[in-house]
């Protein structure tokens, strides 16, 4: 008689990812600092993507992957409009239309004006009383 197949999740897992652990590597650990000395926000990751929270809003994103370099940030719209005359940002490629914008970040240089755009967006996501209205959803 065969031997019963094991069910997924039963036995160990694999070891959390050392950058996971870390906070991060390179512009990732520089943003998760910067961002975790912020006033209510929770640092989490999330398909992929460090999640930046406010509260239950999600005002930012960055992918955990050190290769990976686009930070993506939810704006008022007054406030993404502005941040797309800047060379460096761009709407974000499928939710532009609800503030969300995309900033490449490479260098400490790159971290410092990201940090500019954050700030707006965590206090607009602060504002918001953190309720979710449905908005923030950045995986479909």
């Amino acid at each position: 008689m065969a031997s019963p197949r094991r069910f997924r999740g039963l036995g160990h897992g694999r070891k959390t990812r050392r950058a996971l652990e870390r906070g991060g590597a390179g512009p990732a650990w520089r943003l998760n600092r910067a961002l975790a000395e912020w006033e209510g926000v929770r640092i989490t990751p999330m398909f992929g993507r460090w999640g930046y929270f406010a509260g239950a809003r999600l005002f930012a994103c960055f992918p955990l992957r050190e290769k990976d370099h686009d930070l993506w940030i939810r704006l008022s719209t007054a406030d993404a409009t502005r941040a797309v005359r800047e060379d460096e940002v761009r709407p974000h490629r499928r939710f532009a239309r609800r503030g969300w914008i995309e900033v490449n970040v490479e260098t400490d240089g790159d971290v410092t004006r990201a940090l500019r755009w954050l700030r707006r967006a965590h206090a607009a996501a602060s504002a918001g009383g953190g309720e979710d209205d449905g908005n923030d959803d950045v995986t479909g």
